[in-house]
């Protein structure tokens, strides 16, 4: 039996709907939200494979809806797009204990915690893995045919959920991921609280470390702006170029001259990815 949804919003959008949803999660353990875009070709009965998208640091699942610009094209291939929030939120969830934006409320870093107090609610990969597609397929006109992408802290998430599930995802890309999280400040604070302080265990959610053992070639796509402030201190996307290259594994990096880390680069290019994940998920 699956959890009730309450349906916060529903708005038309190039033929499609896109609808806001509220449900009860067993795996984070709270309220979360979630975004779904419904694409025309589902009035006329067909089951649409399902586009996922994770959010950067401190966004929402509205950062992707509002600025991203993915409707037109999404409606055109026929694709749903599904977006959830990025940690769990509300009344008894331990945010940051000092405050800051890079952890806690926000920035669940799409892993599951094992170190409390952050164990019971930060199980995000947990979430977006396995109760949110169950969800989504159980509730609405979806196939089980699946894509990851995202930005940022979300590009990390997307990278490492492909790469520990092989077979579950068609497709997966990233804008200006975090690809080295377990060498990276934003990943050294996150890691060190929600694994604890095996650096070794960190490299169970580091997408250069499971590159190296991936049992599947499915080829990345990324694209990263020359001019992102965080490029050379939290990014450094030729780390996973390397090891890509070593494991012989497919990834296509594309450095987007004068672009940033913000939402115009993400939909300037956005098309390019919808397109690329459709050509596997309906192929």
């Amino acid at each position: 039996m699956t959890e009730p949804l309450t349906t916060l919003s529903e708005t038309r959008v190039f033929g499609g709907w896109l609808k806001r949803v509220r449900h009860q999660s067993a795996a984070v353990d709270c309220d979360m939200t979630f975004a779904i875009f419904l694409p025309p070709q589902v009035e006329d009965g067909a089951k649409v494979p399902v586009f996922y998208w994770l959010s950067g640091l401190t966004c929402t699942d509205e950062n992707f809806t509002q600025k991203a610009g993915a409707f037109r094209v999404a409606a055109e291939l026929g694709l749903a797009i599904v977006a959830p929030d990025t940690s769990p939120r509300g009344e008894g969830v331990p945010g940051d204990p000092d405050g800051g934006w890079d952890f806690g409320l926000g920035a669940g870093f799409y892993v599951d915690a094992t170190e409390e107090p952050w164990a019971r609610h930060y199980r995000m990969h947990d979430y977006v893995t396995r109760e949110l597609p169950a969800l989504v397929e159980a509730n609405f006109p979806v196939s089980d045919r699946r894509s990851i992408a995202g930005h940022s802290m979300g590009g990390h998430g997307a990278l490492v959920c492909a790469l520990k599930h092989p077979g579950v995802y068609k497709a997966v890309s990233a804008f200006a991921p975090i690809v080295n999280p377990a060498a990276v400040p934003w990943g050294e604070k996150a890691f060190g609280r929600y694994l604890g302080p095996d650096r070794d265990r960190w490299l169970e959610w580091d997408a250069c470390a499971l590159i190296a053992k991936a049992t599947e070639r499915l080829p990345i796509l990324i694209d990263q702006g020359d001019r992102d402030g965080f490029l050379e201190a939290q990014l450094k996307p030729q780390a996973l170029v390397a090891a890509a290259d070593a494991a012989e594994h497919p990834v296509t990096l594309r450095m987007q001259a004068g672009y940033d880390h913000s939402y115009f680069f993400i939909s300037t290019f956005i098309e390019d990815h919808l397109r690329h994940h459709a050509a596997a998920l309906l192929g």
